[in-house]
């Protein structure tokens, strides 16, 4: 048997020359430039969660990829009109009936009409997430490459979304059909959207959209089994876009649709049932990095300089008490919002909520305690405030909306701080307010001074019996701190 033959030189220029002349002549370019100035106006421009806190799209690689896989509500219905576009576009220009009596196959044609979108629509996916990754680099992002199923799955999407328009076009060639498109996908992934934490569609089908939900924490990633789902749903709508697209029969039309049909019977049982299986811990990121007794996750490895000297000083004071805690330990928990009486997010099994912790473990959250530039007085009093146990209800938003003012219970947030302020005093000698409680430091002071007068002006056995007491109370989060500071115990 003879070997095959080499492609020809002749031949590959040939294919060369033509996909040039296709990403010139196509809606291809147009499509990868209006989906980079849709990405970033709405990621860079638009005010969102995407631009707060650990979570923000330009902190961290995954939140990057991952934000730009939520922005993947407005970026994949423009790619599923794109590509309507260029399937009407024999038609439009009246040389369908010409086309169709060349002899080379259409197959030829859609492949390398395939190949523009492919090209642009991935390098403006890139070009978004470039863009995000260099300011990852310049916010000290935690390198690493875990990132890389998120957006590839996101550029996936995005090829077959173009594809999928393409055929469904090509069937029914309509100059309506890319607006009704572009409005039918925006519709659909808009409403998935708006039922995520609502549960009124099933996991799985939500899963089937190529939108990822909002990022959580910095903490979690994408599971392999969504990662998997996707990826075979994907590729199943890819093929049936392809195969409508170079359908010249009528009868063939309906066999185009065996792929996707395939390819929801493969990915829906692969894909979880559960959200709360939708995200895990990433454990490469929240790896411990240790300099003594003081530790911190390998996502926030740069910290630990400026946490080591404060953690130690916390550690020595905080043995004034009986069975003192002996470490420092950042907490890794992947679900805030658990305890403020807002939104919550779903939690997965095997979690430790945020108000159960070791007994002898001080721990910090470098977010919700708001650390970035602190001083290390300011991380001292942090690790000591609540005698070393981290606080049960969140007070540290520096600038809280109307409803989220509504959905606390101020009085508590108010006392627990100020009990928490007066621990912190108790060991360094000296009442001051405690970092990022702007919003609440006026009433929190007017409960912490007359707190702390009282409990200076008991002996010093009964202080720390009163201390004591307050730490045990705040490990459990269980009764009010400053009535256990003026009674000793819970009431």
């Amino acid at each position: 048997m003879s070997p095959k033959a080499p492609v020809s030189p002749v031949r590959a220029r040939r294919g060369g020359r033509i996909l040039r002349i296709e990403l010139r002549r196509s809606a291809a370019p147009l499509a990868g430039v209006l989906l980079v100035l849709v990405a970033l106006v709405l990621l860079q421009l638009v005010s969102g969660p995407w631009w707060k806190g650990a979570e923000s799209w330009t902190r961290q690689w995954t939140s990057t990829a991952w934000w730009e896989r939520f922005a993947m509500v407005l970026m994949w219905p423009l790619a599923v009109s794109a590509g309507a576009v260029h399937g009407i576009r024999d038609r439009r220009s009246g040389t369908s009936e010409l086309l169709a009596t060349t002899p080379r196959p259409g197959w030829h044609r859609a492949v390398t009409a395939a190949g523009a979108f492919a090209l642009t629509l991935t390098a403006a996916y890139a070009l978004v997430f470039l863009y995000g990754g260099v300011r990852v680099l310049g916010n000290d992002g935690y390198v690493h490459f875990g990132w890389l199923p998120i957006l590839a799955v996101g550029a996936l999407a995005l090829f077959a979304g173009a594809l999928l328009g393409m055929g469904v076009a090509r069937t029914v060639p309509s100059a309506l059909t890319p607006p009704l498109l572009a409005l039918a996908s925006l519709t659909a992934v808009t409403a998935v959207h708006e039922t995520v934490t609502g549960g009124m569609v099933p996991n799985r089908i939500v899963l089937l959209s190529p939108a990822l939900s909002q990022v959580y924490s910095t903490f979690l990633t994408v599971t392999w089994r969504v990662h998997a789902g996707q990826t075979v749903w994907l590729l199943g709508l890819a093929a049936t876009g392809f195969l409508l697209l170079v359908a010249r029969k009528p009868r063939a039309r309906p066999l185009a649709l065996l792929p996707v049909v395939l390819g929801a019977a493969v990915a829906v049982p692969l894909l979880p049932a559960d959200s709360t299986r939708n995200h895990a811990l990433d454990k490469a990121a929240t790896a411990p990095v240790c300099e003594g007794r003081v530790c911190v996750t390998k996502l926030h490895e740069p910290r630990l300089a400026a946490l080591k000297g404060p953690g130690e000083e916390a550690l020595r004071l905080l043995g004034r008490l009986p069975d003192p805690p002996s470490a420092v330990r950042e907490s890794v928990d992947p679900w805030p919002g658990e305890t403020n009486g807002g939104p919550m997010a779903p939690r997965p099994s095997g979690v430790v909520p945020i108000g159960v912790v070791p007994i002898g473990v001080v721990t910090v959250d470098f977010e919700a305690q708001a650390l970035d530039g602190a001083t290390k007085d300011e991380y001292t009093r942090a690790l000591l405030a609540g005698a070393g146990t981290p606080p049960c209800l969140d007070a540290d938003m520096s600038d809280p909306t109307e409803e989220q003012r509504r959905a606390y219970d101020e009085t508590k947030v108010v006392r627990e701080l100020a009990a928490r302020t007066v621990a912190a005093a108790w060991f360094t000698g000296e009442l001051k307010p405690l970092r990022a409680t702007s919003w609440l430091r006026a009433d929190a002071g007017k409960l912490a001074g007359p707190a702390w007068d009282a409990l200076r002006a008991l002996p010093p056995d009964v202080q720390r019996e009163r201390i004591t007491a307050l730490r045990t109370a705040a490990l459990s989060c269980d009764g009010d701190l400053l009535d256990v500071l003026k009674d000793g115990g819970p009431r």
